[in-house]
């Protein structure tokens, strides 16, 4: 019976990334504490590893501030299935990923019924609405941040928070090799490989790819040893990509389920502002990084956001390390031009991979997720396995 279950923790997730460190989370949790059921909102990685979804609204996420209102009936349909089982089986714990437009309202109904929330991985409020820092401080038990420079934003604000260090480092301890991943790609050794990386959103997607293509044949024209293949992720529908190829004047291959090996056998790669600049500066591949959103999120975005970056490879080194093309800039003739220039330039390539070295160095230590799951079970009452000796606390 459903009420003699025992008490869950919830993990909630809305994007790509989110659901990828909340399966590493669950894992963990598992091991730690396997008579805890865990339940919520993510996508397949989180299923795999063993939430019962609630919901998934992973493919429903939008950039840019267009196509939301079309999405707006299925996110509030799992917000009211979350908040239900806030109510009718009350879990230990909440813990939110990311998604902050839907997490915080989630936040503000737990902490009314006296639920402990944490939220790992908040918001990049250090980017913008930095007043989000005192929402996120009073909503929450604790705070687990990736990156170190959050720590002080969060103090200031009353928060519990600790710095766990970033949850890709334990994904990418051991990053995969150019010629394993070449092996597996079926990309010639001797072969320049540019790998695209359009985005984890359909948006993303459709605003990138096409001018991602066209610099592919720009590059072509001026280099006819230049192969590509394309990382493909979960979230995008493979048809949506198969439209853009299906007339793309360069032949590209389209690699599903394995980003890291695109990553990892490329020698340069096209990629989309997100969480992959961070995880190409951990494989090690020199990138140029590209985004266009919407001309209203462009005029908003240039009143609130207080950085001057938006890759977080650059945002973590604290200097321009890769090239940034945004907006009407991120079109072919510029993709084109950065790709050959880095290309044609060892010395420039070096530079990056030598920078990467010094981002890898500044996101923490190995062991993130059970650093993360020990302080979420601490929260929620539940004693933890022992650790095993040698792991990384």
């Amino acid at each position: 019976m459903e009420a003699a279950a025992a008490p869950s923790i919830m993990l909630v997730a809305g994007e790509a990334s989110g659901d990828l460190h909340g399966a590493m989370l669950a894992r963990h949790l598992r091991r730690l504490a396997p008579s805890v059921p865990l339940v919520g909102m993510g996508g397949a990685r989180m299923a795999e590893a063993g939430v019962g979804l609630l919901s998934d609204v992973t493919r429903l996420a939008v950039v840019g501030g267009t196509g939301v209102a079309s999405r707006l009936p299925a996110f509030y349909r799992a917000y009211r299935g979350l908040v239900r089982r806030l109510e009718d089986g009350p879990p230990r714990a909440v813990v939110l990923i990311d998604f902050p437009e839907f997490n915080l309202r989630l936040a503000k109904h737990a902490k009314r019924l006296g639920i402990p929330v944490v939220y790992f991985m908040p918001p990049q409020v250090w980017a913008w609405r930095r007043g989000r820092v005192r929402v996120i401080a009073r909503l929450t038990t604790r705070v687990l941040v990736g990156f170190p420079f959050e720590v002080p934003l969060y103090e200031a604000a009353g928060a519990r928070v600790l710095f766990v260090g970033h949850p890709l480092l334990d994904g990418l301890a051991c990053p995969p090799t150019r010629r394993e991943s070449r092996e597996r790609l079926r990309i010639p050794a001797e072969a320049t490989l540019v790998g695209l990386l359009p985005g984890s959103r359909q948006e993303e997607v459709k605003r990138l790819l096409p001018e991602m293509v066209q610099a592919l044949a720009l590059i072509r024209a001026a280099r006819s040893d230049v192969r590509s293949v394309l990382a493909l992720a979960p979230t995008v529908d493979r048809a949506l990509v198969n439209s853009f190829l299906a007339t793309a004047p360069v032949e590209i291959s389209v690699a599903t389920g394995g980003t890291y090996d695109v990553m990892a056998a490329s020698d340069l790669l096209l990629v989309a502002s997100g969480t992959a600049t961070l995880e190409a500066a951990l494989v090690g591949t020199p990138m140029v990084v590209c985004y266009r959103v919407s001309r209203l999120f462009q005029v908003v975005g240039r009143l609130f956001i207080r950085i001057p970056w938006i890759s977080l490879a650059n945002i973590v080194a604290e200097r321009p390390v890769v090239p940034e093309l945004l907006q009407d800039d991120a079109a072919a003739p510029r993709l084109a031009g950065e790709a050959l220039r880095l290309l044609g330039s060892p010395a420039a390539l070096a530079t990056q991979r030598a920078a990467f070295a010094l981002i890898r160095s500044r996101l923490g230590t190995v062991g993130v997720g059970e650093r993360a799951a020990r302080n979420i079970l601490e929260v929620a009452g539940v004693e933890a396995a022992a650790p095993v000796p040698g792991t990384a606390r």
